[in-house]
C-alpha cells in the first residue's frame, strides 16, 4: 500500500512538471506570435505616420533645409526607396539575429543604444513595483479590515483619486510645487537611486490604485467564505483571517493584475522619464518619434511587446504553481 501511494505521488507530480512545461511551450509560442504581430503592425503604419524619414534625419544631422538631390541620396542611403515588404523582409531578417539595425540619428546600433539606458529604466520599474505592491496590499488590507467602515471609504477614495490622476500630470505638479519647496527631488535626475523614489510614486500611483481595489474586492470575497467563517467561529483574529485565510485565496487574480500592470508599465514609464528628465529609455523613444527614427521606433515597440509577454507568462506560470486547478485545467 505504501509503494502504491509513493508511485500515485510521483505520476502527480510528473503530471503537474508536464503540465508546466506544456504551459510553458505555449505561451512561448504565443511569444513569437505577438512579437511578430506586433512588428507587422508598426510596419504597415510607417506608411500613414506623418513627414519625410530622410528629411528628418538630414535636419538631425544639421541640414536644416536640404536640397532635393540630398533627401533622395539620404532615401537611398536608408533603403526607403525600396517597397515597404522588402524593407520589412530584410529587418524580420536582421531582428531575428538579434540585430535591431541603426538609429537613423546618431549612426548607432540600436540594440546597443537600448541596452545601455536600459539600467536605469529597468530601476525605475523595479521601485516602481515594489511601491505599488506595497502601497496596494497596506489599502487593500485596511479596506478589508474596516470594510464600510470610514477607514474603508477613505481608502476608496484614494484609490479612485489615484487610478484616475495621470501619471505625467501628478509628476508635473510634483516639479512644480513640491521639489523646488522641499528640496525632495530633483528637477534634473541623475539616474541614481537618490532620485528614483519621485518618478517612482508617480508611477506607483495609478497601478496601486487599481491593484488594491481589485485586492480589496477578494479579501472580502473571502472573508465571507465557509472556511473563513470557520476559523473565526474557533477564534481566530481578524488578523489571521486576513493574512492566513483571505490573502492566499485572494492572490491569483491579484497576481493576473501585477502581471499585466508590469507588462504595461514600460510605456508609462517611457513617459514620466521625459517628464524627469530620466536618463532612460524614456527620452531617447519620444526624441526618437519627433524625428521619425524608424530603427528606434520599431526597436522600443518590439522590446515592450517582449516585456508585456514575458510579464503575463510569468504570471501564468506562478499562478499555475500556486493553484492546482490550474494545472489541472493546462494538463487537459
Amino acid at each position: 500500500m505504501h509503494t502504491l501511494q509513493i508511485n500515485r505521488i510521483n505520476r502527480t507530480n510528473k503530471g503537474s512538471v508536464g503540465a508546466v512545461a506544456a504551459s510553458l511551450f505555449k505561451r512561448c509560442a504565443q511569444i513569437l506570435l505577438t512579437l511578430l504581430g506586433a512588428s507587422v503592425l508598426i510596419w504597415a503604419m510607417l506608411p500613414l505616420a506623418p513627414g519625410d524619414p530622410a528629411l528628418r534625419t538630414l535636419q538631425a544631422l544639421g541640414l536644416e533645409n536640404p536640397r532635393e538631390a540630398e533627401v533622395q541620396a539620404m532615401r537611398r542611403e536608408l533603403r526607403l526607396d525600396r517597397p515597404l515588404w522588402r524593407q520589412y523582409g530584410a529587418w524580420l531578417a536582421r531582428a531575428m539575429r538579434g540585430d535591431l539595425s541603426v538609429s537613423w540619428q546618431s549612426g548607432r546600433p540600436v540594440r546597443d543604444e537600448l541596452v545601455k539606458r536600459l539600467p536605469a529604466t529597468a530601476r525605475l520599474a523595479f521601485v516602481t513595483l515594489l511601491m505599488a505592491l506595497a502601497l496596494a496590499l497596506a489599502l487593500a488590507l485596511v479596506g478589508a479590515a474596516f470594510a464600510g467602515g470610514w477607514p474603508d471609504r477613505a481608502m476608496k477614495l484614494l484609490t479612485q483619486l489615484g487610478a484616475s490622476a495621470p501619471a505625467f500630470l501628478l509628476g508635473l505638479l510634483l516639479l512644480q510645487f513640491v521639489v523646488p519647496r522641499s528640496g525632495v527631488g530633483r528637477v534634473l535626475s541623475s539616474g541614481t537611486m537618490a532620485d528614483v523614489w519621485l518618478p517612482a510614486f508617480c508611477l506607483a500611483i495609478g497601478r496601486a490604485s487599481d491593484w488594491a481595489q481589485l485586492l480589496r474586492a477578494g479579501l472580502i470575497e473571502a472573508l465571507g467564505a465557509r472556511y473563513t467563517l470557520v476559523a473565526a467561529a474557533r477564534g481566530a483574529s481578524k488578523l489571521r483571517l486576513l493574512a492566513r485565510y483571505a490573502l492566499p485565496n485572494a492572490l491569483l487574480p491579484f497576481l493576473s493584475a501585477v502581471g499585466t500592470g508590469v507588462g504595461y508599465l514600460l510605456g508609462g514609464v517611457a513617459i514620466i522619464e521625459a517628464v524627469f528628465t530620466w536618463p532612460g529609455l524614456g527620452g531617447y523613444v519620444i526624441s526618437a518619434i519627433t524625428a521619425r527614427d524608424l530603427p528606434v521606433i520599431q526597436g522600443f515597440v518590439i522590446f515592450s511587446a517582449l516585456t508585456f509577454v514575458a510579464a503575463t507568462m510569468l504570471t501564468d506560470v506562478a499562478s499555475a504553481m500556486i493553484d492546482p486547478r490550474l494545472r489541472e485545467a493546462a494538463r487537459r
